[in-house]
């Protein structure tokens, strides 16, 4: 699995910086939100800037590109990747009409054919040849996903009529998708990683829900996607044309053919946050789920409406964010040694599940407005406690506790050292540090070699006895880290 990780704040600040402490953390790649709105011209009147021609990178104000050009830039430089989310808003001259009176809603209905244009721009400013002016050629994007929470009613709007029992918002996500997709292959990067997606694990299903701006719930958004009903039966006739789907039998059977992106695309990608709790519990209420212990039913149901049109794709999936709101700061949040464990505990599961093809933190530090605290650093960047080791370097037993002379497995990552060699092929050596209850100071029990690219191992070790287990590692030429500690019982 790759590492990802979001830092938006901090990369405004100092890309350069910030990708130096990203590499030091062991992050593959930094997932960064391009708002459409941020470039458009205009973006909050209703029509565009006249002779606007918004394939153009050249039409978009040089200042609204210079945060991300900074961000492409400090990344080629220190070796980190980018994945690029083009995302909502649109600019209120790209919705659609119809939206409820009150507050612009530049999300309602917005124009797939505008969105492509859009991101053919992108894609020709990222192609590792354009200069702007008369600076040095930017580098290239290879790594994209397509809007964000599509599921989502801030995203897109609206998301069901008719008392929602007709899904709206998935037919905009496939004209959306199908523009982006058609933008990156006609401007050279049809071989990039392009990721779909991007859902909200939950929604509501009470009331008259999700209606214009609540979430649906994100199984029921991939079948309306791929224009199948709750039994994924292929729909036809009314409840076919409603949807924005093919509304015979022979017109679907062109459906794959039109819409390559849903049966081509790198991967699915999906925000799998729990509740509270740990990884292994959900609402068994909620049969349209896709947090992370219903991961294996969004796999499912994706090969499914594949298969139901001839394909044999099985999408790999990318979890994109992730991430355990602590108290402190969030009253509501759970302790930062729970999280800990609950974060090593899901990043185990997901390198035993071959389909799961990135681990996500969002985000790097906690924001300084709203309730999302999930990051490995407080609003100070301030370490939080147990959480930013445990991303450093988590360590995981599935089980704690065992009888005298029985050995335990251990599973951890040396995340960090991925940058010192093990992506070329090198080795190094993590220890696994054991101390007794009530003795003075941790001991090597096992020193482990790892060889893996990631930096990932698994093995067994027998405690001596009860007490506290952690790894350690020292960076080549640098300080000492260590994982969280971990309890062991032995009988």
């Amino acid at each position: 699995m790759q590492t990802i990780l979001e830092a938006p704040v901090q990369l405004g600040v100092d890309p350069m910086g910030t990708f130096k402490l990203l590499r030091q953390l062991g992050v593959d790649r930094v997932r960064v939100f391009m708002s459409w709105a941020s470039l458009a011209p205009r973006a909050t009147a209703r029509v565009p800037p006249s002779h606007f021609n918004a394939a153009s990178p050249g039409a978009y104000p040089a200042a609204a590109w210079a945060p991300y050009d900074a961000i492409v830039r400090a990344g080629a430089t220190a070796g980190v990747g980018v994945d690029l989310n083009i995302t909502a808003p649109p600019p209120l001259w790209a919705s659609g009409s119809g939206a409820p009176p009150g507050v612009p809603r530049p999300q309602w209905r917005p124009s797939a054919r505008e969105f492509g244009l859009f991101v053919k721009a992108v894609a020709k400013r990222y192609s590792g040849a354009y200069k702007p002016g008369s600076s040095a050629a930017l580098p290239r994007v290879s790594f994209w996903s397509i809007w964000n929470e599509p599921n989502y009613g801030p995203q897109l709007a609206p998301q069901a009529i008719n008392h929602s029992t007709v899904e709206v918002s998935p037919a905009l996500y496939r004209q959306l998708v199908d523009a982006a997709w058609s933008a990156l292959h006609e401007t050279g990067h049809g071989g990039d990683t392009i990721l779909i997606g991007e859902i909200a694990p939950r929604g509501l299903t009470t009331g008259d829900n999700p209606g214009n701006f609540s979430g649906m719930v994100p199984l029921r958004f991939v079948r309306a996607l791929y224009c199948v009903d709750q039994s994924f039966h292929v729909l036809q006739g009314v409840a076919a044309a409603e949807r924005g789907c093919p509304d015979s039998a022979a017109a679907s059977k062109q459906f794959a053919r039109q819409n390559p992106a849903l049966f081509k695309a790198s991967g699915f990608a999906v925000h799998p946050y729990p509740q509270s709790g740990p990884p292994t519990v959900t609402d068994p209420t909620q049969p349209d789920y896709a947090d992370f212990p219903k991961l294996p039913k969004l796999e499912a149901t994706l090969d499914r409406v594949n298969r139901i049109y001839g394909s044999n794709t099985q999408f790999p999936l990318y979890s994109t964010e992730y991430g355990y709101k602590t108290n402190p700061p969030y009253v509501a949040g759970v302790d930062p040694k729970q999280a800990a464990a609950y974060l090593n505990q899901a990043e185990y599961l997901s390198w035993l599940n071959p389909r799961i093809a990135s681990w996500d933190q969002y985000l790097l530090a906690d924001p300084a407005v709203g309730n999302f605290a999930t990051g490995l650093e407080f609003l100070n960047n301030k370490p939080k406690p147990f959480v930013y080791d445990a991303f450093r370097m988590p360590v995981y037993l599935p089980t704690a506790s065992a009888d005298k002379g029985q050995s335990l497995e251990v599973w951890g990552c040396v995340r960090p050292a991925h940058f010192t060699g093990l992506d070329k092929g090198r080795t190094t050596v993590v220890q696994i540090q054991f101390k007794q209850s009530g003795a003075g100071s941790y001991k090597t029990i096992k020193p482990v070699t790892v060889d893996d690219a990631d930096g990932y191992f698994d093995t067994r070790v027998t405690p001596p006895a009860s007490g506290t287990l952690q790894l350690s590692w020292a960076y080549p030429g640098g300080p000492t880290i260590h994982s969280r500690p971990v309890s062991v019982t032995v009988h």
